[in-house]
């Protein structure tokens, strides 16, 4: 019975993690849905979201939810900056071209807040009532954590519903299908593309405080790793699909968790390189994704 109540803990454990990875995961798929753009540079954006919560919190003592807002109107700006700075003139050389972009803008950010804040990690302490923890049986929730949860829904819900039901929804399947056919049907691919960035910056600034709520610390490189299992997820669940995005987050966190917890001590230092391995092993059996089609191309 012990053994079965640790394999709940960490399953739950992964659960808030894969969480984190499903929001963000989201974001990562609509970009990429649209523009083909592996976008190293979305972790760094949730990065510089957490930061700036964090220099408003402490050095001028604004509410949380203030801050919140205005994270994510600084991160959606950042996003909107580097789409119109890095990728939009590099759309039509080749995905490589753009590919090593985001990678440069990933260092610049990275780099750029080390030199603002320096590279020491730091201390990221949520209010008390987000702090406070809840006990359901053997399981402890914080508030951060049901609000995370609830969070994941409520954006797959809004966003689907934008997706089907509104004009730039309609546009953005459009562009995700044949980016070059919308352009020439009298769709403004720059307004879409826009679009899907400030919805993934936003959603990148959340799950920051979010992840950061969770670990109590944060740093300039603490978005990168984060960032690139979230792209997992949106691939792993199916590029392009909301619902696909957020299974595979919380896919990837239990997975990680569980190979954490279950596994010998001295092989969770690679718990990282089995998030990888994971994704490569499932591909190899659905190379469009769990929840992905082939009429969305190989993920």
């Amino acid at each position: 019975m012990d053994g079965f109540i640790y394999f709940l803990i960490q399953t739950v454990n992964g659960l808030k993690l894969g969480s984190v990875y499903a929001i963000v995961a989201v974001g990562y798929s609509m970009v990429y849905g649209i523009l083909r753009l592996i976008n190293f540079a979305h972790g760094d954006i949730m990065t510089v979201g957490v930061y700036t919560i964090l220099v408003l919190m402490t050095a001028f003592g604004v509410p949380l939810w203030i801050t919140v807002l205005l994270s994510v109107v600084i991160a959606i700006v950042v996003g909107l900056a580097t789409e119109r700075i890095a990728y939009r003139p590099l759309r039509t050389a080749g995905e490589e071209a753009t590919l090593i972009s985001s990678l440069a803008v990933s260092i610049f950010l990275q780099n750029l807040i080390m030199m603002l804040f320096s590279p020491q990690r730091r201390a990221f302490h949520l209010p008390e009532y987000l702090s406070r923890l809840h006990t359901i049986g053997f399981i402890k929730l914080s508030t951060m954590n049901i609000i995370t949860f609830a969070a994941v829904f409520i954006i797959l819900i809004v966003l689907s519903l934008v997706i089907k039901k509104t004009r730039i929804g309609m546009a953005m399947r459009a562009c995700s299908d044949n980016l070059n056919a919308s352009k020439l049907m009298g769709i403004n691919i720059n307004a879409v593309i826009v679009t899907a960035f400030a919805i993934g910056s936003g959603l990148a600034a959340l799950s920051g405080l979010m992840l950061a709520g969770e670990y109590k610390t944060i740093d300039p490189l603490m978005g990168f790793v984060p960032g690139l299992k979230a792209f997992c997820a949106a691939v792993l669940g199916g590029i392009g699909s909301l619902s696909g995005a957020v299974l595979g987050g919380f896919i990837l966190g239990i997975a990680e968790m569980l190979f954490a917890g279950l596994m010998p001590t001295d092989l969770t230092a690679y718990r990282d390189a089995f998030v990888f391995v994971l994704l490569i092993l499932v591909l190899l059996v659905r190379p469009y994704g769990i929840l992905g089609s082939k009429e969305g191309g190989r993920s």
